[in-house]
């Protein structure tokens, strides 16, 4: 299961205990995942989401707030890209409360007229607000955060969430809303969506807090940590790495000089000090320059031995030319 898919899933296990937040809850995904449409005389709002448990959770709350007698109806699911998406249908007749309710809708001499502002009065109190965060999350986020399955292996994604919506002036209200709770993101046009996006993973974090999502907050700060510890073990190995590497590199370069001088003039042409350097390096050519030393009966630092091999590759440079 997706990191986002988890993350709304936890959401839905909480009830509202408040009507108001209830209420505010489905205006959030009214107007972050909501669509009209029309079928025969009946005018529809629905909500599309790829997320199943969203029927249930929705019937459960408009039961619990107009009563058992009123019904969702579900349409047709269909598949985009592997996604499966499910409509549920609220008639605009039957409920009109709660369309009323929720801001979506005014009704002036007996004409009904659909309302795609926030309706603020809804959102006063801060469980309300929150509510509607929630809803709205739902309705129309996504997100391309992956946990990580082994603590050495890469997932290879960054951390990134997005809301998506056709409407401009929506996404500033509601930026302007998570912005009340220092959660701020960015918004951009996208083909013919618009998207409000947060790349920084303590605000992403910040956000799945404010809704309630804690299992997914603890999850995402373990994730951070063993990214961390993996970066940091993939610095060492590298560096490791190239050490051994410039080790390797510099003991070729030192046994190429020393064989260029037994070919030429041999080793007992050197002073004592640079034959026994010499030597020492021909018996243990995978050795770094400390291991040397320890090997070495001549008393040397690391800039004294270093000095003795440039002193060998000079010589063996003189010799090639």
């Amino acid at each position: 299961m997706s990191f986002s898919r988890e993350s709304k899933e936890e959401i839905l296990k909480v009830d509202f205990e408040d009507d108001t937040c209830a209420i505010a809850f489905m205006s959030g995904l009214f107007h972050s995942c909501g669509q009209i449409s029309k079928s025969g005389n009946h005018i529809y709002l629905k909500l599309v989401s790829d997320v199943d448990k969203l029927f249930g959770y929705c019937e459960k709350l408009v039961k619990k707030l107009y009563g058992d007698n009123v019904e969702i109806e579900v349409g047709d699911n269909y598949s985009i890209n592997k996604n499966t998406y499910y409509e549920i249908k609220f008639e605009v007749d039957k409920f009109k409360q709660l369309l009323l309710d929720a801001g979506m809708i005014d009704i002036e001499n007996g004409e009904k007229t659909f309302i795609f502002d926030i309706d603020k009065n809804l959102l006063l109190e801060d469980e309300a607000r929150r509510a509607f965060i929630k809803g709205v999350y739902i309705g129309s986020s996504t997100s391309s955060i992956k946990l990580s399955q082994d603590s050495m292996q890469s997932c290879g994604s960054g951390y990134h969430m997005e809301f998506v919506s056709q409407s401009h002036e929506f996404l500033i209200e509601f930026s302007g809303i998570l912005a009340e709770y220092n959660i701020i993101g960015k918004i951009f046009e996208r083909k013919n969506s618009f998207v409000l996006y947060i790349k920084d993973v303590n605000t992403i974090q910040d956000l799945l807090a404010l809704m309630g999502a804690n299992k997914c907050v603890l999850d995402l700060s373990n994730e951070i940590v063993t990214r961390e510890l993996r970066n940091k073990v993939n610095r060492q190995v590298n560096c490791i790495n190239a050490n051994i590497n410039k080790t390797v590199e510099a003991s070729l370069k030192q046994v190429n000089a020393i064989n260029t001088i037994i070919n030429t003039i041999g080793l007992e042409s050197l002073p004592e000090d640079l034959q026994e350097i010499a030597v020492l390096r021909l018996a243990n050519q995978e050795e770094s320059l400390d291991e040397l030393i320890k090997l070495s009966t001549i008393q040397l630092t690391r800039s004294g031995l270093n000095h003795r091999f440039r002193k060998l590759i000079k010589i063996a440079s003189t010799l090639e030319e």
